[in-house]
């Protein structure tokens, strides 16, 4: 795919609320915006930092996030790019690692690899429990729906703005 966005859900359904992109990505996939492609990556980080090479105007990724809020809790990042770490904080080289999904080991493979991407979104939600079984807890079950529409707003507006800047 050349230009539009992609929609990435990440985490590991067999630690309860880690799953909760993989199922935000289900059910965006079952009816993506235009421009929009959605994916589940699960673990698999070398495989979301390949794909980001494919020319995507934009990228939302999707995942469980401690936030030290309440369980259920929803917030758009922009994450640091690698090297933006400011004076006195150089980069810290990664552990490669393909099952690592955390977003500064992904967007530091993908600088690695030579690829950027200007526009870059994480949707996190606060998990209740990230222990050994499947299925989401309450409340972050019940952020699902919001996090599906946020998505969908998110990434429809990055297409819109895209255009934008095509047409001046």
């Amino acid at each position: 795919m050349t230009g539009g966005v992609l929609v990435a859900g990440i985490g590991n359904i067999f630690l309860s609320d880690d799953g909760f992109g993989v199922e935000v990505a289900r059910r965006l996939a079952a009816s993506p915006p235009p421009g929009v492609r959605v994916a589940d990556f699960g673990i698999r980080g070398v495989h979301l930092a390949y794909e980001m090479l494919d020319g995507f105007d934009g990228v939302i990724l999707v995942d469980a996030v401690a936030l030290g809020e309440p369980p259920g809790t929803l917030a758009v990042m922009e994450p640091e790019r690698p090297g933006s770490g400011g004076p006195g904080q150089p980069d810290q080289e990664q552990v490669l690692d393909a099952h690592s999904m955390s977003p500064d080991v992904v967007l530091g493979m993908l600088a690695r690899l030579g690829g950027t991407i200007d526009r870059i979104y994480v949707v996190g939600c606060q998990p209740a429990c990230l222990d050994e079984g499947m299925g989401l807890s309450p409340p972050v079950a019940g952020a699902v729906e919001d996090a599906t529409v946020l998505c969908r707003q998110l990434a429809a507006d990055m297409v819109q703005l895209v255009g934008k800047e095509t047409i001046t």
